[in-house]
């Protein structure tokens, strides 16, 4: 074989195991998710008990219209800080330690690895488009 041919081949190879792991990582994260499906949702506009988490990732705490936040949670908004995946990170450890007044009674996900795969799975929802 051509050393090209063995470079295309071995860049498809690798395409496709990265490809396999995003969707392994993307169904961890939605198996994971299934703890927070009681109180939110991954559709647009749709609140719960809590709010919509589409969009979710970069969006400024405490600010998506429709949902009346604990006052808490929109002076931490107030802050500047945005949900990323150090902020999530942080608060799906243990909400409560965040943001002492929060409305969200969840104690947190122990696990490095279930708050690593949900936040990846959240970040997936709407492909890096925000509407608020």
């Amino acid at each position: 074989m051509h050393k090209s041919t063995m470079m295309l081949i071995g860049s498809a190879l690798a395409l496709s195991f990265t490809a396999g792991a995003a969707v392994a990582d993307n169904e961890a994260g939605e198996a994971v998710f299934k703890k927070c499906k009681a109180c939110h949702s991954t559709e647009a506009g749709k609140k719960k008990v809590g709010p919509s988490l589409y969009g979710v990732v970069g969006r400024t705490p405490g600010t998506l219209d429709g949902y009346k936040y604990s006052a808490s949670m929109i002076e931490y908004g107030a802050t500047g800080v945005t949900w990323d995946a150090a902020t999530l990170d942080a608060y799906l450890t243990k909400p409560r330690d965040v943001v002492a007044k929060t409305k969200m009674s969840f104690a947190g996900l122990k696990k490095e690895a279930d708050r690593q795969a949900v936040i990846a799975y959240m970040d997936g929802l709407d492909d890096g488009h925000h509407d608020d």
